[in-house]
């Protein structure tokens, strides 16, 4: 199993405690600098954060002990922190570094590990996208027409669709490949930060600039520059854009000195841009450079024949970091093709951890999945009696279990069912049932059920309830 380790170098003890318990829930194992034990040493370490370390010298030391060595290392420095502006300066590391606002927050963390291993482990083109939905083989099509030219891109789509990823795919089929692709959130930095992290700055340009510093441009020269949520974009910021975009050329905050750059553009955004543009919050001028090409991203409910190659492909990216894989079974596949995916390709692939977490190495029914996901649910490896009972149930329990309106659950459906599955659904709502109106109280909830007390806690454990019950 390949190492996760990761090296937290932060001399603030209660921060400190804060990002190894954040690490940690991530399936990391994140060890503190000044207890580092010689054994851990040759172990492969899949990055590092830094936080409030006053002394360069210092984090070299650290740095220079692991081994991969510390250039390598994909970083996470805090914002705040008293080097952040030497390391993302540092041309040797600027690519390899994510900044990190402090208190931590979890979607902000996650999003920076995920670019950090993306940049740091590339993966050829042809095996990024995952699925072949008809929506996802037209986007791939598309992204093979536009790679091969320097044409401005604008990706549309939802939260989390995958825009990013078309991005990436693009530069890494098209002639800039082997030359930087530098991406940046337009939405999560302040407006009035956002022209030096775009053009970069001089020293002494504005209270706490203590070093001349490269901006993105500079970092992507020849290669690709990914402008995401562009439509988060402030409308002066959108003009300074624009003559960049126009001249190809742009100064540094503080500087009189013209830099010509050599970049290609792609955009993108989950705003509807042209209702922008009516409401006067985005330039159409803007709009027309950026999107000579324009690409919709499909969102997951559009494309759900791709979720068993999606799950897959999580499973084995999350095995890649030490953690185990999961299974879903027909009835929690089922429930997930009745979900309407908010939150698309990001939002499944954060399920699919979460279960690995909670159930490592384990097979996931639909009642093992959290509320929102289960629809409406089948029910679970009864006795013949019980299931009996079901069926001869009131029908607003019948309806509970999710059979009203399907007709007569003791029918076999036209497409078959996985009988196993469908009857250990059964006993787990029956379950579930019986501890809620025993309170949770095993011994109460076995005498509703008519069953041993030691039988029904041999079945908790079986499904993975016993966490959620009280002894007696």
């Amino acid at each position: 199993m390949k190492s996760s380790q990761f090296l937290v170098v932060e001399s603030d003890a209660s921060r400190a405690e804060s990002v190894v318990s954040a690490l940690a829930f991530l399936g990391y194992r994140p060890v503190l600098a000044n207890r580092l034990q010689p054994a851990e040493l040759a172990e492969s370490w899949r990055g590092v954060y830094v936080g409030t370390v006053e002394d360069e010298t210092e984090l070299e030391g650290h740095l220079a002990t692991v081994s991969r060595g510390g250039k390598s290392l994909p970083m996470l420095v805090a914002a705040d922190s008293p080097l952040a502006t030497s390391l993302i300066a540092d041309d040797a590391r600027s690519n390899n570094v994510e900044l990190i606002d402090m208190p931590l927050r979890y979607e902000r963390l996650s999003e920076a590990l995920r670019a950090l291993q993306s940049r740091m482990e590339p993966v050829h083109a042809s095996r990024r996208f995952v699925g072949q939905s008809g929506p996802m083989q037209r986007v791939n099509g598309l992204i093979r027409q536009v790679a091969p030219f320097d044409s401005s891109v604008l990706v549309l789509g939802e939260s989390g669709s995958g825009k990013e990823l078309v991005a990436r795919t693009i530069h890494d089929c098209s002639p800039r490949r082997d030359k930087p692709f530098v991406a940046i959130n337009c939405g999560a930095i302040p407006a009035e930060l956002l022209e030096s992290e775009l053009f970069g700055h001089e020293k002494g340009a504005f209270t706490g600039a203590i070093n001349t510093r490269k901006g993105r441009f500079e970092m992507a020269e020849g290669g690709t520059l990914f402008l995401d949520e562009i439509g988060d974009m402030s409308l002066p910021m959108q003009v300074k854009l624009l003559r960049v975009l126009q001249e190809r050329v742009f100064e540094r905050v503080g500087g009189n000195r013209p830099q010509r750059c050599d970049v290609r553009i792609i955009a993108a955004t989950h705003r509807d841009l042209e209702s922008a543009i009516e409401r006067g919050s985005f330039r159409e001028d803007l709009f027309y450079r950026l999107s000579v090409f324009p690409l919709e991203m499909p969102p997951l409910r559009q494309r759900l024949e791709d979720l068993p190659a999606l799950i897959a492909e999580f499973n084995q990216r999350l095995v890649q970091r030490g953690l185990s894989s999961v299974r879903f079974t027909p009835s929690a596949m089922g429930a997930l093709c009745r979900h309407a995916w908010p939150g698309n390709v990001r939002e499944l692939s954060n399920l699919v951890e979460r279960m690995a977490i909670l159930m490592p190495h384990g097979e996931v029914r639909a009642a093992d999945l959290p509320e929102k996901y289960r629809g409406a649910l089948p029910v679970e490896e009864v006795s013949g009696a019980a299931l009996i009972a079901m069926m001869e149930a009131e029908p607003e329990v019948v309806e509970s279990f999710g059979y009203a309106g399907e007709g007569d659950p003791s029918v076999l459906p036209q497409g078959g069912l996985d009988l196993k599955d469908h009857l250990a659904g059964i006993e787990i709502g029956l379950i579930r049932q019986a501890l809620n109106s025993a309170n949770g109280v095993v011994a109460h909830a076995a005498k509703l059920l008519r069953v041993q007390r030691t039988t029904l806690v041999e079945k908790l454990r079986k499904y993975g309830l016993s966490e959620t019950v009280q002894a007696g």
